[in-house]
């Protein structure tokens, strides 16, 4: 199929032209027993590489140019300059080996100068969470969450880098991601998640957590619902879709501490399907620890959202889901603060292997964890 036939189909089926009948309200059903744990590794804390500081590791993709991996860090120019590391990891169907670093370099600003830590007061840090490896180019294109506090406004973004660090281009976000006094993204949880679909013709982008006009944030007594923003390569929006996250999962001890979840990662399931996502669920609850699930996702037939608020839902229909995997079931040493995931390769048993990665938040009281999973029916 020609290049223009793919992105032509697969803008066709992610503006809703071409969906299935209205299916019934989504509800989270578990899969089935589609997913096995094949191993984890844990990189030691403080791990300097470099010149580095290895941690904040909240995104991760698979080079098919290499066969190895990239990973971004959330260090805001902090401990050094804003930056990704490229690393080499065996996963087969009996296990996965050591996690390798081969290199690492910093985003650069279009002026060709690292990013500046927020302290700098110049409005242009940024806050990177995702990276993926952009299929038709072999470039890096990365997500930030931008700031939000009372003295200082700073916009997400969607920004490609060459794979040296270079400043490539930036995606035009849409104006409801874009920060003001009472509106737009809440601080922190914004642009977390990223992914190609449809060939490489969709950029396809998750906010963590509800917009300021679309509602509260989950708790443990209700959930909430956040956006699937669906765009072209060139920033033209087709769609924006609902998706609903699951309340807290626990009451915090103490009942007033904080008890969180939201939506740190998405990943296609088919890089030719425009429809189906894998999304990382990922809460915290003070006194009680983390939990982490990965829902599988379908946009077919849910209501394009992007011209209107969540605070009122009434009529809106959205994304369905189903419970692929609760990490808390895979009998691993540790379930921590998962932000990452990528599609790893395919195995001999005839499982994909898929990889996921913590974000220790530079904290010597948790880990940066890479998980291999082998997942069967795909």
């Amino acid at each position: 199929m020609s290049r223009a036939l793919v992105v032509l189909g697969a803008a066709v089926v992610a503006t809703g032209l071409l969906v299935s009948p209205a299916a019934a309200a989504p509800v989270a059903k578990p899969v089935g027993p589609k997913v096995r744990l094949i191993g984890e590794r844990i990189v030691p804390h403080g791990l300097t590489f470099q010149g580095t500081t290895v941690g904040g590791l909240s995104g991760i993709d698979r080079d098919p140019c290499t066969g190895g991996y990239v990973f971004i860090s959330d260090d805001r120019s902090a401990l050094q300059p804003a930056r990704f590391y490229t690393a080499r990891i065996d996963v087969t169907s009996d296990g996965i080996g050591p996690v390798e670093f081969t290199g690492t370099h910093p985003f650069l600003r279009p002026d060709g100068t690292p990013y500046p830590p927020l302290s700098a007061g110049d409005g242009t840090t940024v806050d990177p969470e995702d990276i993926r490896v952009d299929p038709w180019t072999g470039g890096y294109t990365w997500s930030q969450e931008g700031e939000r506090r009372p003295e200082v406004l700073i916009d997400p973004s969607v920004r490609t880098a060459k794979r040296d660090g270079r400043f490539a281009s930036e995606l035009p976000l849409p104006a409801n991601l874009r920060m003001t006094a009472d509106r737009g993204p809440r601080q922190n949880l914004v642009l977390e998640g990223l992914t190609y679909a449809g060939a490489g013709s969709l950029v396809v982008s998750a906010v963590e957590g509800p917009l300021l006009q679309d509602g509260p944030v989950p708790t443990p007594e209700h959930g909430a619902l956040s956006r699937i923003v669906v765009q072209t390569r060139t920033g033209h929006q087709l769609a924006q879709y609902a998706y609903p996250q699951e309340p807290a999962f626990a009451t915090p001890v103490p009942p007033t501490a904080a008890a969180s979840n939201g939506v740190p990662a998405i990943l296609a399931v088919d890089p030719l399907d425009p429809t189906r996502y894998l999304v990382v669920e990922r809460a915290f609850v003070t006194g009680v620890g983390n939990k982490v699930r990965v829902y599988e996702v379908d946009t077919k037939g849910a209501t394009n959202v992007a011209g209107r608020d969540l605070a009122d839902p009434s009529g809106v229909r959205p994304v369905r889901k189903r419970l692929l995997v609760d990490l808390a079931d895979l009998g691993l040493s540790t379930v921590d603060n998962i932000e990452g995931i990528s599609w790893g390769p395919a195995l001999r048993s005839g499982e994909r292997s898929l990889l996921l990665v913590s974000d220790d938040n530079f904290s010597p009281t948790q880990v940066t964890q890479v998980i291999a999973l082998g997942v069967r029916g795909w």
